[in-house]
């Protein structure tokens, strides 16, 4: 499912605890002003680290997983499209995929919950700042191909700048083996 220039609405993304926050911008003759986060909205993600991500128009970032770690994303400048897949055992949306457009015109905050498979793909130079609920760890950093067919994530174009380790990404199901000993047993709430 895709989104054109506006905001993709809560009821466009299916995953089960993704969410997509609209923010406010307010503007006069300086320039604008937008709250990125408030602890009040309750987008369960509680930030340890925050960072600033400049993108190339054509890059590929991802698609990564976090079997610890939830990331909450705002695009601030340009375009971007992200694909989600999730990986959560025993979640009501388990094997389900989407696809949707964000942008610094029309800023909104995403949460990605941990298990889900993400990637994003600039249309132009990109800017986005990006919160993580724990502190990086290369053992909770893992990868598929971006094109990998199981993912079903319909990417609008082919990238050309895709990072060494992401061109050289394994298989869904190398993936999944990874995952499994972070998926939960008998929970069916995620």
């Amino acid at each position: 499912m895709t989104s054109g220039s506006t905001a993709p609405n809560l009821a466009q993304i299916m995953l089960r605890g993704v969410v997509v926050h609209p923010l406010t911008s307010r503007t006069d003759n300086r320039g604008t002003f937008t709250e990125a986060f408030r602890r009040e909205w309750g987008l369960e993600v509680d930030p340890v680290q925050w960072n600033v991500v400049k993108s190339d128009k054509g890059a590929m970032r991802g698609v990564h997983l976090h079997p610890r770690h939830t990331d909450m994303l705002v695009v601030t400048g340009g375009h971007a499209t992200i694909g989600l897949h999730d990986l959560r055992s025993g979640c009501a949306t388990n094997g389900m995929s989407a696809t949707f457009d964000v942008s610094g015109d029309d800023m909104c905050a995403v949460v990605i919950p941990s298990g889900i498979a993400h990637g994003f793909l600039f249309h132009e130079p990109t800017v986005t700042i990006y919160a993580v609920s724990r502190y990086w760890d290369v053992e909770d950093e893992l990868a598929v191909h971006w094109a990998e067919p199981g993912l079903g994530i319909e990417w609008p174009f082919v990238p050309n700048l895709v990072s060494e380790r992401d061109a050289s990404a394994g298989s869904l199901s190398a993936l999944v083996a990874q995952l499994t000993p972070y998926q939960p047993i008998g929970r069916s709430d995620r």
